[in-house]
């Protein structure tokens, strides 16, 4: 048995973090864990069933109204972008307009809505939400490298193959878009833009493909970014479907647990493990 800081330590760990990130909280403590239901979305009815069906502990991925200081996560595609040869103050400005928007739709929202749910019922509660993007976006990036390692002429379409090795995207409802560009399109350079709170969007990708990553990575895009970059068509952005890359990182750390010993109930779009 566990309890929810070693819960919260051991995706940590997989992601190689120091801190819980601000995306990510324990909203009801709990110990002597067992028996754990995992959701992508937290909703009030898992309280609820996790009680008549006699759970310690609920889990979700993404996070609840209480993290209203999630949008410093979203300064994440600083860094990434400066790893991939962006100047800081190009990516800063790329972020800008959308990290206010964050700010902004945080401060509105009601930050004790589910939380409070789980504390009348008593049920232990937590999210984690950029420990696992990370791990995913590790999982992605890896796959990809590994697949296209000492191939010549590296095309688009090989970058897609290479993720439906993970199972959870073979398994998904959704398929793999290719968002903006054409599948026989050399790739020169890609970046798997993910595990930085959400999509960097229209201005994000732009960047990219201003200083020279011709192919990008996200796991989801509003339609109206999408059509801004489709109008001025600089690059490739492949799109791999938020629930089914969400469980490319989620199923190694519920994989984890359940080395543990623990039980674990995987609900709302979790993709089965890819064991």
């Amino acid at each position: 048995m566990l309890d929810t800081d070693e819960i919260m330590q051991i995706a940590l760990e997989l992601a190689g973090f120091e801190e819980i990130p601000s995306d990510s909280a324990i909203y009801v403590p709990g110990d002597n864990i067992n028996r754990v239901i995992f959701s992508i979305d937290p909703d009030p009815s898992l309280f609820y069933l996790a009680k008549e069906m006699k759970y310690d502990l609920v889990i979700s991925h993404h996070y609840t109204s209480a993290c209203v200081d999630a949008w410093k996560v979203f300064l994440k595609h600083i860094d990434q972008m400066v790893q991939m040869g962006v100047p800081r103050e190009e990516a800063e400005k790329a972020v800008r307009d959308k990290l206010l928007a964050l700010k902004v739709t945080g401060h509105a929202r009601n930050y004790d809505m589910v939380d409070s749910i789980a504390r009348a019922l008593k049920i232990p509660f937590m999210n984690i939400h950029n420990p696992l993007d990370e791990i995913g976006r590790r999982i992605m990036h890896e796959t990809i490298s590994e697949r296209i390692r000492g191939k010549d002429n590296v095309t688009v379409k090989d970058i897609i193959d290479a993720l439906y090795k993970l199972k959870e995207f073979r398994e998904a409802k959704t398929r793999i878009m290719l968002g903006v560009g054409r599948e026989d399109n050399v790739v020169e350079k890609f970046v798997v833009s993910h595990g930085a709170l959400t999509s960097g969007g229209y201005e994000v990708a732009k960047t990219y493909f201003k200083y020279g990553v011709d192919t990008v990575i996200y796991i989801h895009i509003s339609p109206g970014d999408l059509l801004k970059l489709r109008k001025e068509n600089m690059g490739n952005l492949i799109i791999t479907g938020h629930i089914a890359s969400d469980s490319v990182g989620i199923n190694p750390f519920l994989d984890r647990l359940e080395r543990e010993g623990l039980e674990v109930l995987r609900l709302g779009g979790v993709i089965p493990p890819s064991v």
